[in-house]
This record gives structure tokens, C-alpha cells and sequence, in this order.
């Protein structure tokens, strides 16, 4: 079954119309599984673009998975910051009826993969306490839990975290 599921998948990186797929589907499943407000969705809009803008395929990644025509998951590698704190992999999700069929492991093996061959020596990324399959993933990929903190950055307490990844001994 998960071979069938896999032979259905392909990858693209941007199409028109991918900021507010990315947006929409963070900002629905962010707000039904954690109560997120309004202020998470602008936040996700506003930083994407403002990416999508300055992107630079030297150094920074956009993968969207897709299942026929359904959406299936994203991810990015933000080369913004590479120079001080790292390429920072973010607007990783995959949407409730794509997860645990390996479409979040492929889509950041494919990020992973990109940092190494553009010679990004470290991946950075901020996540919270709570997204126990996400977590799984960044620490079977080597990250390790480097910062915790509580906030409320959304309308929702949450313990905000940092994993680092180092690509280079």
C-alpha cells in the first residue's frame, strides 16, 4: 500500500497559486489542532511571500508535495541567515489524510539533501512541544533540541523549540 502511495506522489517547487495553498493549509490545521489565531495565518502569508520574493535557488528550496491534484505537504530551506545562524528549514507540514504514508520523511530528505549539495553546514528550525511525528522526523535526520521556551505567539500558550543540525563534522 505505501509503494502504490508513493508511485501517486510527485514534487514540484513553485506554481502559481502555492503561497496561498501553504498558508491556507497551515493556518486551517494550526487553528483546529492548536487553536491558533488569525495573527499565525497573516504571520505564515507575510513571511512566505516576503521569501518567495527574495528567492534565491543558490541557496534557498521550496518542495510541494502532490497527490494528483490534492496537496500533500511542503517544505523550504531559507538560506537568509546561512552566513550567521544557518539555512533554516521551514513551512514543513503535511496535511492530516498524506500523514504517516512517508510524505513528511520524503519531503525533508529532499530539503536535507539540497543543504548538502549547496554546502549549507548547519540546518536550523523552530517548532513547539506537541507535534510528537514532526519531531521524530528532524531527530531520525540527526537534529537536536537546542532551545525551549513558553510563549504565546498565536493565542495559545505553547513551549516554542529549536533544533540544529550540524551537516559538516
Amino acid at each position: 500500500m505505501l509503494l502504490e502511495y508513493h508511485d501517486r506522489i510527485h514534487y514540484t517547487g513553485y506554481t502559481p497559486g502555492v503561497i496561498g495553498t501553504i498558508t491556507a493549509s497551515h493556518a486551517v490545521y494550526y487553528h483546529e489542532q492548536w487553536g491558533f489565531n488569525l495573527s499565525f495565518e497573516t504571520q505564515v502569508a507575510r513571511e512566505l511571500s516576503e521569501f518567495m520574493d527574495r528567492y534565491d535557488s543558490k541557496g534557498d528550496g521550496l518542495w510541494v508535495a502532490h497527490s494528483g491534484e490534492d496537496f500533500a505537504g511542503s517544505v523550504a530551506v531559507d538560506g537568509a541567515l546561512v552566513g550567521t545562524e544557518g539555512a533554516r528549514l521551514r513551512w514543513f507540514i503535511v496535511p492530516p489524510p498524506f500523514q504517516g504514508c512517508g510524505t513528511g520523511a520524503a519531503l525533508l530528505d529532499r530539503a536535507l539533501a539540497f543543504c548538502r549539495e549547496v554546502g549549507h553546514d548547519r540546518v536550523f528550525l523552530w517548532t513547539f512541544q506537541g507535534l510528537a511525528a514532526a519531531r521524530t522526523l528532524y531527530e531520525r535526520a540527526g537534529f537536536q533540541l537546542a532551545q525551549e521556551k513558553a510563549e504565546t505567539p498565536w493565542g495559545q500558550p505553547i513551549l516554542v523549540q529549536r533544533f540544529n543540525l550540524w551537516l559538516t563534522s
